[in-house]
C-alpha cells in the first residue's frame, strides 16, 4: 500500500517546506524507495502562469505543459520525480472543478459545502498519486497553519489519514525556532503555539522540523518533544544552510529524519545510498576558479524570478568545478554607461525568458554587447528573441526588425505569434517538444544526439521567410521542431559561445546532473576569463 506523508508548516511562511519536502523524497529515493511529489496550495488563483514574479517568483513547467509553483522544481532537481498537472492544485483549481461537476449533475442537487465537498476533492487529488509503482507520496500543503485558507486542506488530511490507517500516514510539521541574540536563548514557544493549532485542528504531528539559524541543545528538544509530544528523536533539526541549498538534505540525514520516517511507516528500505551527491557537494564546496556571469532580464531584482536559471548555474559550476558569481542586471538599466561597462567586463551573459513589452532594448543591447566583445552569450526564450532581433538590426541590415510582441506595425517583423501549433491554448507553446538539431552544429556536439526534447513556454517565433537572409549573414539557425514548423536554436559559429534556444533547458537541469547547455556554457566562461 503507498505510504502518505503531509508536510505543513507554522510561526512564518517561506521557512522552507518545498526544499524540506524535496529533501525528504531525495533521502527516501537514495534508500530504494519509489517517490511521487505533490503540492496544495490554499489560494484562489486558477492560472499560476500569470501570477507576477515579482510577487510569485519564477512559473515552473511540466513535462505536460501544466505552469506551476516554484516548489515544484525544488522536487524535480532533488527526485527523480517527473511530476505533473495531478502534482500541482490551487483552491482557485479545485473550485473551478467542483462547478464543471456541478453543472453536469454530479451533485445531484445537493447543497456543496467545505465539508464534505471541498474536503472529499482534496482527498480524491490526494489518493490519485496512489499506484503500485509508488511506495511513498509527499504533500506540501502550502501557506502557515491557522490561516483561513488552508484549513480545508488540513481538514482534508486529518480525515485523509483516518481513511487509510494512522499507520500509512506521516504528519510533519515544519516550525521556525527564533534566536534572541539580546538574550542569547532560542525560544521554543512559537512551536508550541503552531503545534497546538495542529492540534486544535485535530491533527497531532509525528515529526517535527525545526528551521533555526543555531544548533539546537538536547535540553532544548526534550522541552520540543515533551510539550509536542512526539519522541525526542522526532524533533529534527534543519540549521540554515551555510553554503548551499543541497547541503538540506545531508543535514536531515545526520539527523536521522530518513531512518525515522522509514521506521515510523514500515517501510522495507535499504540503506541510503547517498555517494553522488556527496561528490556533487565537494566540487561545489572546492571550486578550482570561478566566473561571473550576468543575467539580464526583466525581473532580475526579484531573486525567485529566475530561481531555474540560477540553480541550472549552481549545477553547471559545480560540473566545472567552477564557482559562479551572478550579476543580476535590471534590463532597463543597460542603456546606463556603468552598466554597460559591467557587462563588458563579465566571463558569460543570459538573457533568460520573460512576458510584455518592457525593456527589450536592454535585452537587445546586452546581446550586442556579448556579439561584438567575443563575451560568452547565453539566449533562452526571450534571450532568442533578442538575439535574432539585434542581428537582424545590426548584422543582416534590417534597422527595424522587431518582433510583433513589441511592435505591431514594424515592417520587418523577425518574430510573430504562433503560426502553426498542435494546441496554441490562449496562444502559448508549452510543455515538452522534440527538437531536431542540424548535424555538425555546435548544440548537437554539445548535447551529443540530433534529437532532444525540452520544455516550451512563448508565444512568439522566428518567421521563417527571413531566414535565408539570416543564414546568408552568418547566422547557423540549429534547431528546428520536429515537425519543422519553427526555430528552435540558433547560433553563431566564429563567436567564442554564442548560443539561444526558444525553449527553457534550466527546468530539466540537476544538481548531480546538470544540463548540458548550461555546463558547456560555463566551461566557456571559464575559457573567457583564461
Amino acid at each position: 500500500m503507498t505510504k502518505h506523508i503531509f508536510v505543513t508548516g507554522g510561526v512564518v511562511s517561506s521557512l522552507g517546506k518545498g526544499l524540506t519536502c524535496a529533501s525528504i523524497g531525495m533521502l527516501l529515493e537514495s534508500r530504494g524507495l519509489r517517490v511521487r511529489m505533490q503540492k496544495l496550495d490554499p489560494y484562489l488563483n486558477i492560472l499560476p502562469g500569470i501570477l507576477s514574479p515579482f510577487q510569485h517568483g519564477e512559473v515552473y513547467v511540466l513535462d505536460d505543459g501544466s505552469e506551476t509553483d516554484l516548489d515544484l522544481g525544488h522536487y524535480e532537481r532533488f527526485t527523480s520525480d517527473r511530476l505533473t498537472r495531478n502534482s500541482s492544485w490551487t483552491t482557485g483549481l479545485l473550485y473551478q472543478e467542483m462547478g464543471e461537476k456541478e453543472r453536469a449533475g454530479e451533485y445531484n442537487g445537493v447543497t456543496i459545502q467545505v465539508i464534505p465537498h471541498v474536503t472529499s476533492i482534496i482527498k480524491e487529488k490526494i489518493a490519485n498519486l496512489d499506484s503500485d509503482d509508488v511506495d511513498v507520496v509527499i504533500t506540501e500543503i502550502g501557506g502557515t497553519v491557522g490561516d483561513m485558507e488552508s484549513l480545508p486542506h488540513m481538514e482534508a488530511i486529518r480525515q485523509f489519514a483516518n481513511d487509510i490507517g494512522k499507520q500509512n500516514c506521516l504528519f510533519v510539521h515544519l516550525t521556525l525556532i527564533p534566536y534572541l541574540k539580546a538574550a542569547r536563548e532560542l525560544k521554543t514557544k512559537p512551536t508550541q503555539h503552531s503545534v497546538g493549532r495542529l492540534l486544535s485542528i485535530g491533527i497531532q504531528p509525528d515529526m517535527i522540523v525545526c528551521r533555526t539559524e543555531q544548533p539546537i541543545p538536547a535540553e532544548e528538544r526534550a522541552k520540543i518533544a515533551l510539550f509536542c509530544n512526539v519522541p525526542a528523536d522526532c524533533v529534527v533539526e534543519e540549521r540554515d544552510a551555510d553554503f548551499s541549498i543541497y547541503e538540506v538534505p545531508m543535514a536531515l540525514h545526520a539527523n536521522k529524519m530518513d531512518e525515522t520516517i522509514v521506521s515510523l511507516l514500515g517501510l522495507k528500505a535499504a540503506e541510503p545510498n547517498l555517494t553522488a551527491w556527496r561528490e556533487m557537494l565537494e566540487r561545489m564546496h572546492h571550486p578550482e576558479q570561478e566566473v561571473t556571469i550576468a543575467v539580464v532580464g526583466r525581473y532580475a531584482d526579484h531573486k525567485d524570478a529566475y530561481k531555474s536559471v540560477y540553480e541550472a548555474l549552481d549545477h553547471a559550476g559545480g560540473a566545472n568545478r567552477t564557482q559562479v558569481r551572478i550579476r543580476r542586471i535590471d534590463s532597463e538599466n543597460v542603456t546606463r554607461q556603468e552598466t554597460r561597462q559591467i557587462l563588458e567586463n563579465v566571463d558569460g551573459i543570459i538573457v533568460p525568458g520573460g512576458f510584455g513589452e518592457r525593456s527589450l532594448d536592454g535585452t537587445v543591447e546586452a546581446v550586442q554587447i556579448a556579439r561584438e566583445k567575443g563575451i560568452p552569450f547565453f539566449g533562452v526564450a526571450l534571450g532568442i528573441q533578442s538575439a535574432m532581433i539585434e542581428f537582424g538590426r545590426n548584422v543582416v541590415g534590417l534597422n527595424d526588425a522587431n518582433s510583433t510582441e513589441y511592435d505591431r506595425t514594424c515592417e520587418n517583423p523577425v518574430f510573430c505569434l504562433l503560426k502553426d501549433d498542435k494546441d496554441p491554448e490562449d496562444g502559448v507553446r508549452r510543455g515538452s517538444r522534440k527538437v531536431n538539431l542540424a548535424a555538425g552544429s555546435k548544440a548537437a556536439q554539445i548535447y551529443g544526439t540530433e534529437q532532444i526534447e525540452e520544455r516550451h513556454r512563448h508565444r512568439y517565433e522566428f518567421d521563417f521567410q527571413y531566414k535565408a537572409k539570416f543564414e546568408e549573414a552568418g547566422a547557423v539557425l540549429s534547431g528546428e521542431a520536429e515537425t519543422g514548423s519553427h526555430l528552435e536554436v540558433m547560433e553563431l559559429p566564429g563567436h567564442p559561445w554564442f548560443v539561444a534556444v526558444s525553449f527553457h533547458p534550466e527546468f530539466k537541469s540537476q544538481p548531480t546532473k546538470a544540463h548540458p547547455l548550461f555546463a558547456d556554457f560555463v566551461a566557456a566562461a571559464v575559457r573567457h576569463r583564461g
